[in-house]
């Protein structure tokens, strides 16, 4: 072998400091950890840039006022607002809402008005049953008579649930300890529908990954003629149970228990009846399919004597529209919706006094909006005659003028607009969204179909919300002003980020957005980190406003990286369905794939792409693709940040993890091969795992178990746990300004930020 000379040795050491991952341009350059540190501080530990708010308000029936509730130095009050106009009114005074003997006034997490007007219904002193405050004392004030009264006679302290009055004005219902009760407003008389509420059997509220995964939480509803009250019912027996130990808060640790069905294992069998409201005996609805095996996923009351049900069975593959017959409990099927993936559920809409319905559909290979009519007979009528998806097809209608409103963008998958067609699918639909707006929109539609609540964001422009008369989307009045923000963002969001299409090969072309460094040189090459998340429940690349997230991004490119997200297939962009499902039973191999290809594919485009200084960064399904990036593409990824992953797809729970991937006796292969912890002998470059031990959803054994393979096979990595935390890692003072620190530390020492030649 021929010997270098000294002078020869120190050139090559030299030249290897240059060129490896923490290498920089010059010795010269300014340490950029103080100032991200003192950045991240403002984005996440101080309101510096808090985003106006307005609300929350609610339209009044109406449809040309609404109400909001305003602190002042009595308490909380009620006021309300001619929509178009200002004109302010005190509907409930805040000397109203103090109960006898207090000496302030109720706080209000929520309130709805009975149908008459002469009732107001409080919600308040409230407690979070796992991600929502949806447990807490409900109060009824007489408007008449200024009386203020709580509900649930000698009920514990913030122990009921989704108080609501019936129809008629005359009573409320609500849930407590899993069962349902009625109150009788006149003279407070309780009485006790359900009587079999227990740990196992829940009554007019929902089990676990219900709630998680279909967003059924309030589960029962009034009949329209207040006669009786229709309710989910959950038999958690033989489902699996989970603990949560919270070891800091008492001298021993607390276990929290609760039943959490991981894949191929048993869910809750689920049914729903029909009880009288003066109480009696529940009339059960035939609905076919194993309770176990089946989902019942919508209840909508049609009429006094029917409900409309949608259930889906244990695959997520069929989704049947069914109507139940409640004096008999027969059922009937209206509609059947088939996929050979899985079917994304998206509710009932009733027209024409429940004649027809409104609904989604993927039929076309288009996300569609369908009419179809109660009694079957028919084809559904496509509604939304265009070529491309509806977005949110929830966002309103307007039945005196047959429109349908909802919110699309078939030339811009990042994008949001608002749109109407006629119900009647007679014209193609119309877009209502000046052209002169580009950005992400949402709308909040009143009662008649006249006014909106507008609100209109950019990836760097924060959200913006006005008045609007409809169709013709006029400004009727501001609601919030963003001037002094965007003041004080300006020299904060420079350069602006650049939204671009990437060709990764084979005809694929991914969505992407890249921030660079305010003094970027393009004859250099820079560092890049990829924020990714590559599942089919989020995109990360939409032109609506960032927030502290996309500022933490602009913090880290200040430092001296570039920062770029890819949305791979698979992802929930409005680009047809084939785009969304070719994910299927390939959750995990695809995704991390495509953000390889993509990575390579920009650094080919973009000579300032430094391959050899590539971070990857992600939370949840995000944290779970940073691992599958980390360990299959070790030769690209060099340093990676995991937050709260799912190592293990058999970990997780049933309803999102087989509506993606199936059973696992049936796709033991793809959950092999999506799971990364099958693929940690990968692992090459730097690795950081954060938990939170008390998260409830996606559960810190998984990261455990990845743990204990990874000492198996002898690899290096580093681990933080966040005790007793959420999923969302956010709970206790300082926790969320501590992830980014966390976070911004790690690239910092491994993933040397700067240009180098």
């Amino acid at each position: 072998m021929r010997r270098l000379s000294t002078l020869s040795v120190e050139a090559a050491a030299l030249a290897f400091s240059l060129s490896g991952v923490g290498c920089v341009q010059t010795a010269e350059r300014v340490d950029p950890a103080p100032a991200l540190h003192a950045e991240i501080d403002r984005i996440f530990a101080s309101s510096e840039y808090a985003v106006p708010r307005f609300g929350p308000a609610r339209w009044l029936p109406d449809g040309t006022a609404y109400a909001i509730v305003e602190r002042t130095a009595a308490g909380p009050e009620i006021v309300r607002y001619d929509a178009a106009t200002g004109t302010r009114s005190v509907s409930v005074e805040a000397t109203s809402l103090v109960p006898a003997g207090s000496t302030t006034g109720l706080d209000i997490e929520d309130y709805a008005w009975s149908s008459d007007g002469k009732r107001l219904l409080i919600f308040t002193n409230t407690r979070k049953v796992w991600r929502d405050n949806t447990r807490g004392d409900y109060w009824v004030l007489d408007v008449e008579r200024s009386s203020l009264r709580k509900l649930g006679g000698d009920a514990p302290e913030a122990s009921l649930m989704f108080a609501k009055f019936s129809p008629d004005a005359t009573r409320v219902a609500f849930v407590r300890a899993n069962d349902i009760y009625v109150e009788r407003l006149a003279d407070g008389v309780v009485t006790q529908l359900t009587h079999d509420g227990s740990e196992t059997t829940i009554n007019g509220t929902s089990d676990w990954v219900y709630e998680e995964e279909l967003g059924v939480r309030d589960a029962f509803a009034w009949s329209p003629d207040s006669a009786r009250i229709a309710y989910w019912q959950f038999d958690t027996t033989g489902v699996g149970v989970y603990s949560l130990s919270n070891a800091t808060a008492t001298l021993y640790p607390v276990i929290t228990r609760f039943p959490y069905p991981k894949v191929g294992t048993a869910n809750s069998a689920v049914r729903i009846g029909v009880i009288d409201a003066a109480g009696g005996e529940t009339q059960w609805m035939r609905t076919p399919e194993d309770p176990r095996n089946s989902y019942l996923t919508t209840l909508r009351w049609i009429d006094d004597e029917s409900l409309a049900i949608q259930q889906l069975d244990r695959l997520q593959q069929r989704c049947d529209l069914l109507l139940a017959q409640v004096g008999t409990g027969d059922v009937s099927l209206l509609a059947r919706d088939e996929s050979k993936t899985w079917v994304d559920i998206s509710g009932i809409r009733p027209l024409d006094g429940g004649r027809s319905f409104l609904v989604e559909s993927e039929r076309s290979g288009w996300r569609h909006l369908y009419r179809m009519h109660r009694d079957g007979n028919g084809e559904p009528q496509l509604v939304t005659r265009f070529e491309a998806d509806v977005i949110d097809g929830n966002v309103g209608v307007d039945e005196s003028q047959r429109l349908v409103y909802f919110t699309a963008s078939p030339e811009n998958a990042t994008q949001a607009y608002l749109y109407c067609a006629p119900l009647d699918g007679s014209q193609p639909p119309r877009r209502l969204t000046p052209a002169s707006q580009p950005g992400t929109h949402s709308y909040s539609i009143a009662p008649g179909g006249r006014m909106a609540f507008h609100t209109w964001s950019r990836f760097e422009q924060p959200p913006r919300m006005e008045v609007i008369s409809l169709p013709d989307h006029a400004t009727l009045r501001v609601l919030t002003d963003t001037t002094a923000l965007e003041a004080k963002l300006a020299p904060v969001l420079e350069p602006r980020t650049e939204f671009f299409s990437l060709p990764i090969g084979d005809g694929v072309t991914l969505d992407g957005w890249l921030i660079q460094p305010s003094e970027f040189d393009p004859s250099k090459r820079y560092p890049l980190i990829v924020h990714v998340y590559g599942e089919p429940a989020m995109q990360t690349v939409t032109d609506r406003f960032g927030g502290s997230r996309m500022l933490f991004h602009r913090a880290l490119a200040q430092a001296g990286y570039l920062v770029v997200s890819f949305d791979n297939r698979g992802t929930p962009a409005p680009k047809g369905a084939a785009w969304r499902k070719v994910i299927y039973g390939a959750v995990g191999e695809l995704s991390a794939k495509e953000q390889a290809l993509a990575v390579r594919s920009l650094a080919a485009e973009r000579p300032y792409v430094d391959l050899e200084r590539i971070g990857v960064w992600g939370w949840s399904g995000g944290g779970s693709n940073t691992l599958n990036c980390m360990f299959r593409y070790p030769e690209l990824f060099r340093v990676g940040v995991s937050i709260a992953p799912v190592p293990d797809q058999q970990l997780y729970d049933t309803i999102y993890q087989e509506r993606y991937m199936g059973l696992p006796d049936s796709n033991a292969e793809g959950y092999r091969r999506g799971s990364p912890i099958h693929f940690a002998e990968g692992l090459a470059g730097r690795l950081l795992i954060v938990h939170g031990s008390g998260d409830d959803n996606v559960h810190v054994q998984g990261t455990e178990r990845l743990i204990d393979r990874l000492i198996e096979l002898g690899k290096s990595f580093d681990t933080m746990i966040y005790p007793n935390r959420t999923h969302a890692i956010a709970e206790g003072a300082g926790t969320t300004a501590h992830v980014h620190h966390l976070l911004a530390r790690y690239f910092l020492e491994h993933l040397r930020a700067g240009p180098r030649d």
